[in-house]
Formats: C-alpha cells, sequence, structure tokens
C-alpha cells in the first residue's frame, strides 16, 4: 500500500471534520418554546348601582362637614351591597323628584327613609321593611298641644310630600292654607323655632335626633295612637326583581349576622327592640 502523504492525510481529516459538523447541524432540532402559562380569567368588576337620596333628613341621610353622604339609611345600604356583592355610589337627590329619577332611570334605587304605601307600590317596587316608624308632633315645651287633633287650627310645618303632609292635609283638609310645607324637616323645625309655625308633624327619628341635638330651641314631642305605624322600604324601579332579589338577599343577611343590630345602635343607642320599646309611642315618615 503507497503511503498517504502529511498533505493528503490533512485534506481527508479536515473533510472527515467537516462532514461531522454538518452532520450533527443536520440533526440538531430547535426546543420547543415554552407553552404560555394560563393566566387566571380577571374577575368581572362588580356592579355599580346609583342610589338616590335626601340627604338632609339625619340621622338617616345627611352631609357631613366635608360633603360625604352619611347617616344610618347609607350605612344599610352598603352593608347590603357588601354582602350581595355590587357597589353602591350614593348621589343627594331632592326629595320632590327622587321617585321620578327612580322612574326615568336616573337613579337604580332609592333609600331615603322612604315609607312602603300602597299607592307607592303601585308605581316603584320595595324591598322588605328594614325601620318601623311612626309619627311625631314636635312643639315648643309651652305649647298646649296635647294630641294630633289639636294642630286641627294651628300652623303646622310638615315635608312637602311626607306621610306627615298628607296626615296633617287629612285632619286639615286639602284647601287649608295653615299648613307650612318645607323642602326638608329640619327647614320646618327650625322655622318652629322662630316662631313661624306652632307644630311640626315628621318622622319620629328625625324629631327625635333634631330635639337632642338643638336643645336652645326648646322643644317638647307629643305622641298620639291615631298615627298609624309605618315602615321604611328600598325602593327600586317597578319589575327590577333582580335588583329587589339581591337587595332583600343582602338585609337578610345583614340581620342574621348582627350587622344590622351594630348599625341601628351605632344610630339610635341600642338594638332594635330595646329602642323601640324606649321611643314615643308614634312617630311620621317620609
Amino acid at each position: 500500500m503507497k503511503p498517504m502523504s502529511t498533505r493528503r492525510f490533512l485534506q481527508i481529516a479536515g473533510l472527515s471534520a467537516a462532514a461531522l459538523l454538518l452532520a450533527a447541524c443536520g440533526k440538531k432540532e430547535e426546543a420547543p418554546a415554552p407553552a404560555p402559562v394560563a393566566s387566571a380569567p380577571a374577575p368581572a368588576p362588580a356592579k355599580v348601582y346609583v342610589v338616590g337620596t335626601d340627604a338632609a333628613y339625619a340621622p338617616f341621610e345627611s352631609q357631613n362637614e366635608k360633603g360625604e353622604i352619611v347617616g344610618f339609611d347609607i350605612e344599610v345600604v352598603q352593608a347590603i351591597a357588601k354582602k350581595a356583592g355590587f357597589e353602591v355610589k350614593f348621589v343627594n337627590t331632592p326629595w320632590e323628584g327622587i321617585f321620578n329619577a327612580l322612574g326615568q332611570g336616573d337613579r337604580d334605587l332609592v333609600v331615603s327613609a322612604v315609607t312602603i304605601t300602597e299607592e307607592r307600590k303601585g308605581t316603584m317596587d320595595f324591598s322588605a321593611p328594614y325601620f318601623d316608624a311612626q309619627q311625631l308632633i314636635a312643639v315648643k315645651e309651652t305649647s298646649k298641644v296635647s294630641k294630633f287633633a289639636d294642630l286641627k287650627k294651628l300652623k303646622v310645618g310638615v315635608q312637602t310630600g311626607t306621610t306627615g303632609d298628607e296626615a296633617v292635609t287629612k285632619l286639615q283638609g286639602k284647601t287649608s292654607t295653615n299648613i307650612k310645607r318645607f323642602e326638608s324637616t329640619p327647614l320646618a323645625l327650625k322655622e318652629l323655632e322662630a316662631g313661624g309655625v306652632d307644630a311640626v308633624v315628621a318622622d319620629n327619628g328625625v324629631v327625635i335626633h333634631y330635639v337632642a341635638n338643638n336643645p336652645g330651641g326648646k322643644f317638647k314631642t307629643v305622641a298620639d295612637k291615631e298615627f298609624v305605624p309605618e315602615q321604611y322600604g328600598i325602593a327600586v324601579k317597578k319589575g327590577n326583581t333582580e335588583l329587589l332579589e339581591k337587595i332583600n338577599k343582602g338585609l337578610a343577611d345583614i340581620k342574621a349576622d348582627g350587622t344590622y343590630d351594630q348599625i341601628f345602635t351605632k344610630y339610635f343607642g341600642a338594638p332594635p327592640a330595646k329602642a323601640e320599646a324606649a321611643a314615643p309611642a308614634s312617630a311620621a315618615s317620609k
């Protein structure tokens, strides 16, 4: 065998190495890209409902020094919303137009110490009752008024469109000029303090709260068994059963777990049964 030259050996070795390198490159496969990690779907944003409230009716709804809407009704609805899984946005809405705003869809619900009545049931739907109320008469300490009938010929202040307004109108007659109507109960009570009216008929909770916080007014309250007990409800647009069911479920839950009693005690000094027993036998609502 003819011996291989060094040059020839290097040529063959180089070609072999190149062939091996090409073979290795041909067999190399790209590593598969890692599969994307499936992320959990973002939770759907909670439904936000617009709540109409006439924030001039402490302790149920009013505005604090920061302009925030606060009160018993507000905290009850906030607690209901938390339980039911929705959010709420409160909008200060004058009482005179509050039900129109609900009917037109500008408000999803109304909480404003609204008394459940058969007439109102015809145009809106109500939640289960969340507060028991009656009417109450406020007069000056020197007044001789001892019962509702004594107001027959006196100047009486009421909040326009409330059940107190209805009661006094029934007593004095639709054409009476002695009925003085105001945009809010506190305005009527200020007029009583100034001597512009002889009495005010309004919600017991509001009257008691105002009298307690305005000792300089020298008021007293008068109860009357003739006043019919009333109940507050949260109003929704007629036929909105989906929202109504959420509200009723949330209300039942906060009553069951003690949240309602905590809110009630914060504003009225005792749980419902004890507070109602201590309150006068009568009262008025919107």
